[in-house]
């Protein structure tokens, strides 16, 4: 299985990892998983430390590469093709655009996003889990 991280997901899996299904813990980890993070998440968790709503130790841009080095992770990024695809979504999608550029990572690339948020997992048009 393929799947690409929500952000919400690689804070959990680097930081908080209790926060995660004992089966999403088992797919992330597995040989056979490749697992993906798009760039968008970069700039989110960027965000999100620098206004304080996440504490992390060391700086972000520290703490993001090693996750992705420590866990062997690959970026995807956010090209064209990507772009085009967050903002012709199919049916009623909301609007926060790094959640766009996720779900249109993982619509091009057949991968599954795991995630905990709600308007993803709902969202019939690609194939989540959380």
């Amino acid at each position: 299985m393929n799947i690409i991280l929500d952000t919400c997901a690689i804070i959990w899996c680097v930081s908080e990892p209790e926060k995660l299904s004992a089966e999403a813990r088992k797919i992330v980890t597995a040989r056979n998983t490749g697992v993906y993070v798009s760039a968008i998440s970069c700039a989110e968790i960027a965000c999100l430390a620098e206004s304080g709503k996440i504490e992390l130790q060391p700086h972000w841009r520290t703490w993001f590469d090693m996750a992705l080095k420590e866990n062997g992770w690959s970026v995807l990024d956010i090209d064209l093709e990507t772009v085009q695809e967050a903002f012709s979504l199919p049916g009623a999608f909301h609007r926060d655009p790094a959640d766009r550029f996720i779900v249109a990572a993982a619509r091009l690339l057949r991968l599954h996003v795991l995630t905990g948020d709600r308007r993803i997992l709902d969202y019939p048009h690609v194939q989540s889990l959380t």
